[in-house]
Formats: C-alpha cells, sequence, structure tokens
C-alpha cells in the first residue's frame, strides 16, 4: 500500500495565491466523500439568512442606490447586472450585482473569462465598487429569494464550468453545489479571487470544510470578516482577530476525504 501523501503547508502566510502542490497534483478523478453537516442550524439556516438580509437591506438600500446611480452616470449601460449561476443542486438562477464592467463587454472580448488584475474591461467605478465589495450587495435579493445564502461556496457560471471543464479537472468540485451558494464565504474571506484551475482547486479545500462544519458561529465570524475585507484589512489578521480555521486545519478535510481512500482503493500517486 502507498503511503498517504502528506500536505505540506507553508505556516506563514494563508491569504496569497502560492502553490499548493499537495492539493494541486491530484488525480481529477480521485473520489470524495463529503456530507453536510446535519444540527439545529443546518434546519434553520435558510430562516437566519432571510431574517439578517432582510435587516441589513435597510441600511443598504440607500447605498445601492447611490451606487446604482454612480454606475449608471458614468459608463453607458444599465445599473445592475444580471448572470446566470449554478445554485444548489445546481439549479440555475440569476444572480444580482452592481454591473463594474463596460456594458456587453463580454460579447465584445470573445467570451466570459475570469476578471484579472488590471482588466481593462473594469470601469473606475467598478475598480472602487469592486476593491469595497459593495458591487455585492444586491445579492441580498437573491438571498431573500432563497437562491442563496449570506455564507456558502461562491457561485459560479455553467459555462466558465464548462469551458474549463472545472467539475472533471477539480476533485470534490461538484460537492459545492450540496449547499446555497453564498455572498461571502471561508474560502473568498481568506483566499483572492479565481485566476486558474489551481486557484479552484484550493478554494474548493476551503469549500469542502465549510460544508462539513458550517455553524451559526462559524457564520457570524465570517460575516465579520467580510466587513474587515471590504475595509482592506489583510485576511491574515481576519482569520486571527475571527478564529478562522487555519490552511493546516482545513486541508485536514483533503487528508481525511480524499487521500485515504485513493492510496487505500487504487494505490494511486499524486501525478
Amino acid at each position: 500500500m502507498a503511503p498517504t501523501p502528506q500536505l505540506e503547508l507553508d505556516p506563514q502566510r494563508t491569504d496569497s495565491p502560492r502553490r499548493w502542490p499537495e492539493v494541486e497534483s491530484f488525480d481529477p478523478a480521485t473520489p470524495v466523500q463529503i456530507e453536510p453537516v446535519i444540527n439545529w442550524y443546518s434546519a434553520t439556516k435558510s430562516w437566519f439568512d432571510w431574517t439578517l438580509a432582510a435587516i441589513i437591506l435597510v441600511p443598504a438600500l440607500p447605498v445601492i442606490g447611490l451606487c446604482w446611480l454612480a454606475v449608471r452616470f458614468t459608463s453607458p449601460g444599465p445599473g445592475f447586472y444580471l448572470q446566470s449561476r449554478l445554485g444548489r443542486g445546481g439549479r440555475e438562477y440569476r444572480i444580482v450585482k452592481l454591473r463594474t464592467m463596460a456594458h456587453d463587454t463580454e460579447l465584445k472580448t470573445g467570451g466570459p473569462k475570469w476578471s484579472t488584475k488590471g482588466d481593462c474591461r473594469i470601469t473606475p467605478v467598478g475598480r472602487f465598487l469592486r476593491k469595497t465589495h459593495l458591487d455585492e450587495l444586491p445579492q441580498l435579493f437573491n438571498v431573500l429569494a432563497g437562491q442563496m445564502s449570506l455564507v456558502g461556496p461562491r457561485p459560479e457560471r455553467r459555462t466558465i464550468v464548462d469551458k474549463l471543464e472545472l467539475d472533471r479537472k477539480v476533485p470534490g468540485y461538484t460537492h459545492r453545489l450540496l449547499v446555497r451558494p453564498g455572498v461571502t464565504g471561508l474560502a473568498q474571506v481568506q483566499l483572492p479571487a479565481d485566476e486558474d484551475v489551481n486557484s479552484v482547486k484550493h478554494k474548493v479545500v476551503y469549500d469542502l470544510y465549510y460544508i462539513e462544519n458550517y455553524s451559526l458561529w462559524l457564520d457570524l465570524r465570517l460575516l465579520a470578516a467580510t466587513l474587515l475585507k471590504a475595509a482592506g484589512v489583510n485576511p491574515r489578521w481576519t482569520r486571527r482577530l475571527f478564529w478562522l480555521p487555519r490552511r493546516e486545519t482545513v486541508a485536514e478535510v483533503l487528508q481525511a476525504k480524499i487521500a485515504p481512500p485513493v492510496a487505500a482503493a487504487t494505490n494511486l500517486q499524486p501525478i
């Protein structure tokens, strides 16, 4: 029997897109066994999401209105941006965000793709909205509609999933659909935006940890950490301040749920 691959982790920083070879090199066919946590909070999470989203929306509405006006008066096109995303169980829904890019830019630049640093498609106002995460506020309407949670895995577009074959290249990727996607989440708070398939692999490890361990206490800490991230605080400090799980702790899900079954059942090694 081949030894279980150990995850060698960088203990210094948890907020940078550094390499994570043991995660990046796992065979995409690696089986994953993940079950969402079942407790009193899992039964009431939708009620908690709806209630808190309704409370937050009261002070957020004027902010959304001002941002909408700023978008409308500084670039041609609508103030809101509707986009199809994958929700719980793979059901598609229309996410609502404030527009941060030039109108119809994907039609003019070769189709959907992730935004990268210095993306010329983003408007000046859009850069501010993205930096402060104010463009995400309209997703509160998706929470009220029961399509999203306040906290959960980041929703992705089916076109991106199909184009990059994420469900085939990233072990455990489809398990993200076991719960509702979130406006914010453990992976979003700790890691930078997706730039390639490897960065998705990193985030999925955090998502799997969340799915198996979410609680009211963890959600409240993540919501507070999101506010600090929007204010520009380094994720390393928010992790320490709100006792968020370290990379070593998050990796235990991968170690327990992926590595042992692979080594024991198929004798596969990381490629």
